[in-house]
């Protein structure tokens, strides 16, 4: 069992000023593994207290001790490496493999990118005997999701660290032990007091806490949709700036001269991979309507080698990571039925043997129309929608009909085609083929997919104020 009844604040473990706790749920066995403490208003003002008395010196250390500071959290973020791939397989679900070479390395990368591109990054610009400066934004209010309890804590602490803004972290009430490694590692790395401070709790209490507070300056929030029109609401109150990273319903394009089978490799490992609790996961797979019975017999072809299990076994689909979510996908997989979609395999309820734990079927629906629910709405779950295409042009066309704009994918071997629908989907990410994860590229999103970017430069250049001096002496 693990029991983390105290908030970090100001360098010091401290008890709750309340009482009332969450169990959190290992979704593999349905058991309780552990029980946080749910903050309370005077918390959250005792972190921003502390952040901003760290923030004047914090704010004005050089580069050079930052770069160190990202250099030495990297390095003792490897000592941890075991502690946190069973922590997040305990708590997400995540099978062991996908919590080493997803979870655990995505983190990794974020703090020793962010030195990389703070040692290239310029606070000073001279245009014609006036200055451009960036300064630090102030305090941050870091809200993160339960579904990567690394990558997006990770790219947001290290960004504003990169930047000299001290941070109040609030993750996500299902998966919040992984935030707790992460805050002993700043310890070991020598993170000075008040430049980080933990609070635990719910998105009513410290999510709209940190979003309304007039003393925390810029606000990062990784999740749904509606909770980020509510983080704009409550930033509008003192003007507060914010960045957001919202939902996707992303489109793999299949083009007419891809490998069927590795096409429908790439498209089964999106839905498979976190089980599909991934917000740029390719969910809409578009393929040419004369592709489409091979392609429909790849996917079934392919769907062994992704099996569903015990995350502690050899496994490489786990559960979803609870109830609540398990009933909402079960929910979207009925939908589809009622829409006249095409159960090519899956459905609904639990996989054969796997009784105990949020398990669901990995779902194919074909002969999907772009206008139906699941084609329209993120699901976060493993369930794929097939939608066929007679023209690269309508490809794009379908490819663009959504609400949202995170992430894209095209598959082929045409380069003339290839460039034309990558550059045609209107999304922050577009991957080409099997290009790999760049940590230092931009990673955000259009439409309703969010406002703002992370990783690398840009995701440091969220965390500045730009200030100009007409006349700067020499």
């Amino acid at each position: 069992m693990r029991n983390y009844l105290k908030h970090y604040i100001n360098g010091e473990w401290i008890d709750s000023t309340g009482d009332e706790t969450e169990d959190v749920i290992n979704p593999a066995t349905e058991e309780v593994i552990g029980t946080i403490s749910l903050g309370t208003k005077e918390d959250l003002d005792k972190a921003v207290k502390a952040a901003r008395a760290a923030f004047p010196s914090f704010s004005q250390t050089s580069k050079q001790e930052r770069i160190e500071l990202l250099e030495r959290i990297a390095q003792e973020y490897e000592k941890r490496k075991d502690d946190i791939i069973e922590t997040i397989t305990d708590e997400l679900g995540s099978p062991l493999s996908v919590s080493e070479n997803v979870h655990y390395m995505m983190g990794y990368n974020h703090f020793a990118q962010a030195a990389e591109s703070l040692k290239e990054f310029s606070f000073i610009e001279n245009r014609g005997g006036h200055i451009v400066m960036k300064d630090t934004v102030g305090i941050s209010g870091l809200i993160t999701p339960w579904n990567f309890p690394t990558n997006q804590t990770s790219t947001k602490i290290a960004s504003a660290f990169a930047a000299g803004s001290p941070v109040i972290l609030k993750p996500a009430e299902l998966t919040p032990f992984a935030a707790v490694i992460l805050t002993e590692i700043f310890e070991a790395a020598g993170v000075p007091k008040g430049v980080f401070n933990l609070v635990n709790g719910s998105g009513s209490v410290i999510g709209n806490g940190i979003s309304s507070h007039p003393d925390i300056d810029f606000v990062s929030f990784t999740g749904s949709g509606a909770v980020g029109q509510k983080i704009m609401e409550n930033a509008s109150e003192t003007i507060k700036n914010f960045a957001l990273e919202l939902g996707g319903k992303s489109p793999l394009v299949v083009l007419d001269d891809a490998d069927v089978e590795q096409a429908a490799r790439t498209a089964v490992g999106h839905i498979a991979t976190n089980t599909g609790q991934v917000c740029s996961a390719a969910t809409r797979v578009l393929v040419p309507s004369s592709m489409k019975e091979s392609f429909e017999k790849a996917v079934k072809n392919v769907l062994p080698e992704f099996p569903v299990g015990n995350p502690r076994e050899d496994n490489r689909t786990g559960p979803l990571v609870a109830k609540k979510q398990w009933d909402t996908v079960q929910s979207y997989i009925e939908k589809g039925q009622e829409e006249g979609a095409t159960l090519l395999v899956g459905g609904t309820g639990k996989p054969e043997g796997l009784d105990k734990g949020y398990y669901a079927k990995p779902t194919v629906f074909t002969d999907v129309k772009n206008d139906m629910v699941i084609a329209q709405e993120e699901i976060f779950g493993p369930v794929m929608s097939i939608i066929t295409y007679d023209s690269i042009d309508e490809a794009i066309e379908i490819a663009n009909d959504t609400y949202y704009g995170l992430a894209g994918y095209v598959v082929g071997e045409n380069p003339e085609n290839l460039r034309k629908v990558a550059s045609g989907i209107r999304a922050g990410r577009v991957k080409v083929n099997d290009a790999e994860a760049d940590f230092a590229a931009p990673f955000g999103g259009y439409k309703r997919s969010g406002i703002g970017r992370e990783w690398g430069d840009y995701g440091i250049e969220e965390y500045l104020e730009t200030k100009t001096i007409l006349g700067f002496p020499e």
